[in-house]
């Protein structure tokens, strides 16, 4: 493995190409907050299942991560598998989860679709109802 260090002996950086080529049966990494994970030893023992993991791996799994609301137990135990960081330069090279899931559309409401339509559909379900009921 080709590692890139910076001026810090002690922290490692990994390229991204580098951890996209560690998604394989015989070895599984991921990111979460552009720290670099060697799950591999830990994939039987996940308790959502090796799948879960192995879908992440070789990539950013910061927001399934998060999504989960990992306990603080489940938080000191990464760190034991932590083996590296991100290359600053890469940064901005991993899948950036949106915003938010809602969008929002900037129409502006007519007095028809507000008010007309839905006195229409009203007076349409009267006039069936005053039809289809038998008279006295």
């Amino acid at each position: 493995m080709d590692k890139d260090c910076n001026s810090d002996d002690s922290v490692k950086y990994y390229r991204l190409k580098e951890v996209e080529e560690q998604n394989s049966f015989k070895s599984t990494w991921i990111i979460i907050n552009h720290k670099v994970y060697d799950v591999t030893k830990f994939l039987e023992e996940h308790p959502g299942g090796e799948e879960v993991l192995r879908e992440q791996g070789g990539g950013d799994a910061t927001e399934s991560f998060e999504d989960v609301g990992h306990s603080t137990d489940a938080r000191e135990m990464a760190k034991s598998m932590l083996i590296g960081e991100l290359h600053p330069d890469d940064w901005d090279k991993i899948a950036k989860p949106p915003e938010s899931l809602v969008t929002t559309v900037h129409e502006t409401t007519s007095w028809w679709s507000n008010w007309l339509i839905p006195g229409l559909a009203a007076a349409i379900v009267t006039i069936m109802f005053r039809m289809c009921t038998p008279e006295e």
